[in-house]
């Protein structure tokens, strides 16, 4: 190019500039992008051969592309492909090059500057016999650098077809393609860096697709209940999404459930637990309400999903049906508490109603009651709402709500614990044995000059008479009928809310709060009387009499001795009455429980 005149040259190279550059931007691959550029200087620039070296992410500098005119015997410059130097090495070699504006040349006897890890490659071309004539060992590198001024390779050219040392011209137009070479390559990574962008935000958003269609379906055909709801805004609480199993366990159709929210379901009584186990993304086991006006016991497991930007953005509810779970665990529990043949209440439970009414504190007669007492109470306050009460409707036992509290014996509502007494005594009314003005007596109960009280709690102790000749002569059979038909009788003849309990072969106990000892006298006349009409088993007619003893119990007794006291009342009045006795202090004449 240098032989020419000197207009003719630089028209010549300004149309191969022209041509080269179109090139360079009709690539569209980084790949393609490199070997362009390769190509271009040797096709347009006049070298016969040309390498770039693209920067790493490490930084380090890799043989990228290579292109020569004419391949070498030695298999030339390709053999350099994919060769890696270090940065460091690129560095030094760049620094002690001569410049040539933003050109490196490096002569031959300056060789020693090139790192053993910087690719190399020397041709077989004649040695120079004048100052400006090539030598094979000689090196020209264009640093190619990205509009922030980051390197992003460097250009390699070899062995000038004139055979000379380029000149002004040329390496004005080398500086110029490696500059349009810089701006291809920034190019080129930056379509490929947003290809793969593109490619990446497609995958992640078919994941996403198929996360949502699989969400999707294991929320609408999970076979128990599912619900989403609303955590912010004016919809906060709402049902915003429901699935079928959850229409189906309520009885109600999407279309409502999704202008309610789990408080408008909630049983009265669970209301406090729901919110609990709302705002702790908890578990719990309450009541909905169903379509036909009854209560489904559920058990409700919350999930906050959450955004990573937002936070909470919703609440996830799986709704179980524990309907069954909560028959049976209802069932176990009244049998465990009440007796098998008759249904009554069994001795421990007697026992545990008993030490739910009595404190260690004994009241004297008289006191002033405090805050939350009464001084004649009409049922057991500060009782929980019993097994019996809350289990009865399982066993066919009537006057029972089994969801919604007792209907009798024991139903005040626990509270919490007074100072100095166990649990169970919040709210607690004091029991105080009534004073008997037939007779002047003290006891634990009794202050000097207190006025006495005429109410508490009795208890009448029940055995039978005559049973044990009934179920020698007619068996253990009709024995247990006449003890559930007696057991049927008591029920009846005692108020709302007092106790009838088997405490074992034939006795009985019935426990009667807030009432005085002649109404004590009165109750224990109408057991007698609806026991011991006849009573038809098996086609018989069969008689049996009672013995009642009438005791009372106080805070500061023992359960032992309240039932002791009883049981020695109503021996005294078998004695009597020339009742049978038995020989040994404790004897049952009916082993059987049913």
């Amino acid at each position: 190019m240098e032989a020419e005149s000197e207009p003719y040259v630089r028209l010549a190279t300004l149309r191969t500039l022209h041509r080269v550059v179109a090139d360079l931007n009709a690539a569209r691959s980084l790949a393609g992008t490199l070997q362009a550029v390769v190509e271009g200087a040797v096709h347009g620039l006049g070298f016969d051969a040309a390498a770039v070296s693209l920067v790493r992410p490490d930084g380090d500098l890799v043989v990228a592309a290579v292109w020569e005119l004419e391949e070498s015997a030695m298999g030339g410059p390709s053999v350099l492909l994919g060769q890696v130097g270090s940065r460091e090495s690129w560095d030094r070699l760049l620094g002690v090059s001569d410049h040539w504006g933003t050109l490196r040349f490096l002569p031959y006897d300056r060789g020693w500057a090139v790192a053993s890890d910087i690719p190399r490659w020397i041709g077989d071309g004649p040695l120079p016999v004048y100052a400006n004539d090539w030598h094979p060992a000689d090196g020209l590198l264009a640093p190619m650098y990205s509009a922030g001024g980051d390197l992003l390779g460097v250009l390699s050219v070899d062995r000038p077809r004139s055979g000379k040392r380029p000149g002004a011209w040329t390496r004005e137009a080398l500086e110029m393609f490696s500059l349009q070479a810089s701006i291809a390559i920034g190019n080129a990574r930056l379509r490929a860096e947003m290809q793969r962008a593109l490619a990446r935000l497609e995958k992640e958003q078919q994941a996403l697709r198929a996360s949502e269609e699989s969400f999707r379906q294991a929320f609408e055909y999970a076979p128990s209940g599912m619900a989403i709801t609303e955590l912010h805004g004016a919809g906060r609480g709402q049902l915003t999404r429901v699935n079928d199993a959850l229409c189906r366990l309520l009885g109600r159709p999407r279309a409502v459930l999704r202008q309610q929210s789990f408080a408008d379901l909630v049983h009265p009584e669970d209301r406090a637990l729901l919110e609990r186990t709302s705002a702790e993304s908890g578990r719990a086991e309450l009541r909905l309400s169903r379509r036909d006006g009854g209560y489904q016991w559920v058990c409700l497991r919350n999930s906050i999903v959450a955004d990573a930007a937002e936070g909470p953005s919703f609440l996830l509810t799986h709704v179980e049906d524990i309907e069954d779970r909560k028959r049976h665990e209802l069932q176990l529990a009244h049998r465990a508490s009440h007796d098998a043949l008759t249904g009554l209440p069994n001795s421990a439970e007697l026992k545990a109603r008993l030490a739910r009414r009595l404190c260690n504190e004994p009241q004297t007669v008289g006191a002033v009651a405090g805050p939350g007492e009464a001084a004649h109470p009409s049922s057991y306050g500060g009782y929980p709402a019993d097994s019996y009460s809350a289990h009865a409707a399982y066993e066919g036992l009537e006057g029972v709500d089994p969801y919604g509290g007792p209907v009798h014996g024991y139903g005040l509502p626990e509270a919490g614990p007074l100072p100095g007494l166990g649990p169970g005594y919040g709210e607690h009314v004091h029991a105080v044995v009534p004073a008997d003005h037939g007779e002047v007596w003290s006891g634990p109960f009794r202050s000097g000059g207190a006025a006495p009280v005429d109410k508490g709690l009795a208890v009448l102790f029940c055995d039978l008479d005559g049973f044990k000749s009934i179920n020698d002569r007619f068996g253990h059979n009709a024995g247990d009928s006449v003890l559930v038909e007696v057991a049927r009788r008591l029920s009846q003849a005692v108020r709302d809310g007092d106790t009838v309990a088997r405490l074992g072969g034939d006795e009985f106990v019935v426990l009667a709060d807030g009432i005085g000892r002649e109404e004590a006298k009165d109750l224990a006349h109408r057991l007698r009387n609806a026991i011991i009409p006849p009573m038809r088993i098996d086609g018989r007619a069969m008689r049996v009499g009672v013995s009642l003893g009438i005791g009372w119990a106080g805070c500061g007794m023992s359960i032992e001795e309240v039932l002791h006291t009883a049981d020695e009342r109503m021996y005294d009045e078998k004695r009597a009455r020339g009742g049978a006795v038995r020989g040994a202090r404790g004897e049952r004449s009916h082993r059987r429980a049913g």
